[in-house]
């Protein structure tokens, strides 16, 4: 279906990743520099996630751009690009990153601009055509924003273009499931959190009751 939901890994930990990857339930990783610091990972490891994660089936691999100018911005993009044609760029929601968004978008490049705050900046990213928007779930809470409503609204000004909503900092699945009910179709999040989609405790209890069942029935 069109409007299935697609769950993304928030991470630069390989065996998580690669975890998740292997069970199908996430259908690519996003990082940024600060994941890929607490994961203790360096820009010249870059090469080799690309290539493992794209190995393991991801198909989409989110990296960020940097830079102080937008020339700086787009001369590291151009390196991310050259690993392979699953790179998605990251650019933050600043003056200088819509402009790197506007330029890679009119190349051909998957764009995400991340750290998207208001439904202001979500309506620039969707004039642009890029292909996805990051705001940030926890973060807008922390600030004391109604961060279900905002998102909401970010969803509806992007409706009907070519841009996604890819909701992030999600700490719990409830996060995601208020997201969805909200229209939203795109969640990346960190591996416990997508792990902890799965799991409920009346579920585990029913199946550990099951397995009871049989060992009384096969004697």
């Amino acid at each position: 279906m069109a409007n299935s939901p697609k769950f993304y890994v928030d991470s630069a930990d390989v065996e998580k990743v690669t975890e998740l990857l292997a069970v199908g339930l996430v259908c690519g990783v996003t990082t940024n520099p600060t994941i890929l610091e607490r994961g203790g990972r360096h820009l010249g490891e870059l090469p080799e996630l690309y290539a493992r994660w794209v190995a393991e089936g991801a198909e989409e691999v989110f990296f960020q751009a940097w830079g102080s100018t937008s020339d700086e911005m787009l001369e590291n993009a151009a390196q991310l690009l050259a690993l392979g044609d699953r790179v998605v760029v990251k650019v933050p929601a600043t003056r200088d990153g819509f402009i790197v968004a506007r330029t890679l978008t009119a190349r051909g490049a998957v764009v995400l601009v991340t750290a998207v705050y208001s439904a202001a900046q979500a309506l620039a990213a969707a004039t642009y055509g890029v292909r996805y928007i990051a705001p940030y779930f926890g973060r807008l809470s922390d600030s004391g924003r109604d961060a279900l409503k905002l998102i909401g609204e970010m969803q509806a000004v992007c409706e009907g273009t070519s841009t996604n909503v890819l909701a992030a900092s999600l700490r719990n699945p409830d996060d995601i499931v208020a997201l969805r009910l909200a229209g939203v179709q795109y969640f990346t999040a960190a591996p416990e959190v997508i792990l902890a989609c799965l799991r409920d405790d009346i579920s585990e209890r029913s199946a550990s009751d099951f397995e009871d069942a049989i060992v009384r029935i096969s004697q």
